[in-house]
């Protein structure tokens, strides 16, 4: 695989690390044509672009070969390094089933029943929906489940909850209280939080695919607009919160640029570039 070029003094990062949804991509799933050209721009100076997102890969392939991307993009919030070029899995981990059960249970003792939702690991992972989970709409069809066993018939990346009278950050806060030392819970947008292998998380994974790039965290900047990105900008030496970013985001990143409407990337890059 090819190395990165050192960056040149006209671009002072070897990474940039963006996330998809809220942030590379508009609501409309698509990359402006200002921000296309920006990240060329980058990686002429010097500079590899990667993705980093939250979605599985099945959920992430055709959005990549949409934009033309042959690099390493890290999926499933860090569970998997995949080469979109080549279509394959480098790296993949999953969710101890074992804990993940327990984790819910000790969840529904405090807080009462979840709608569930789960990731199958695997490039062709499907998505499997439990009754009352509220489904975003999506380009790949997902498989409704009843049995709870049904649930934990094949590997997983992640879990997805819902509460029918908690919001996200409240969910949010009551797993991690009470099932944080089992799994990971990040909240990944609007009534998506997830359960997570303990300890992984978007840095996880976007340092396994740095090392594969010759980058490392001091050569990074990174983009992102939620909570499940905050990992990713303590490992970066620069992280650029969108406008349109959570809160919690905007409070550890170094600067906020404009929103994933208004080519927020766009706006920093050409700045670094000069």
């Amino acid at each position: 695989m090819s190395q990165p070029a050192p960056a040149t003094p006209s671009f002072p990062y070897k990474l940039v690390a963006t996330d998809l949804d809220g942030t590379l991509l508009r609501p409309d799933d698509t990359v402006s044509v200002r921000t296309r050209d920006a990240l060329t721009a980058a990686t002429a100076a010097g500079a590899a672009h990667i993705v980093v997102t939250g979605r599985a890969v099945p959920w992430t392939r055709h959005i990549l070969d949409d934009l033309g991307y042959n690099g390493i993009a890290v999926c499933g919030q860090g569970a998997q390094v995949y080469h979109a070029g080549e279509h394959r899995l480098l790296t993949s981990v999953t969710l101890d089933r074992q804990l993940a059960g327990l984790a819910l249970a000790k969840i529904e003792a405090e807080i009462g029943p979840l709608a569930l939702a789960a990731s199958r690991d695997g490039i062709d992972g499907e998505v499997l929906v439990g009754p009352g989970y509220a489904v975003q709409d999506g380009p790949l069809p997902s498989i409704p489940f009843t049995e709870i066993a049904d649930l934990w018939a094949a590997p997983l990346n992640k879990v997805y909850i819902q509460h029918p009278g908690l919001d996200d950050d409240a969910l949010t806060d009551v797993a991690r209280q009470v099932a944080g030392d089992l799994v990971g819970v990040t909240m990944a947008g609007e009534g998506v939080v997830e359960l997570l292998p303990l300890g992984l998380s978007k840095a996880t994974g976007l340092s396994l695919a740095a090392r594969r790039l010759g980058a490392k965290a001091v050569d990074t900047i990174a983009f992102g607009d939620m909570p499940n990105d905050i990992p990713m900008f303590g490992w970066a030496a620069h992280g650029v919160a969108m406008a349109n970013a959570h809160e919690e985001l905007k409070a550890v990143a170094d600067e906020v640029t404009t929103s994933n409407e208004a080519d927020g990337i766009a706006v920093v890059l050409e700045r670094l570039l000069g």
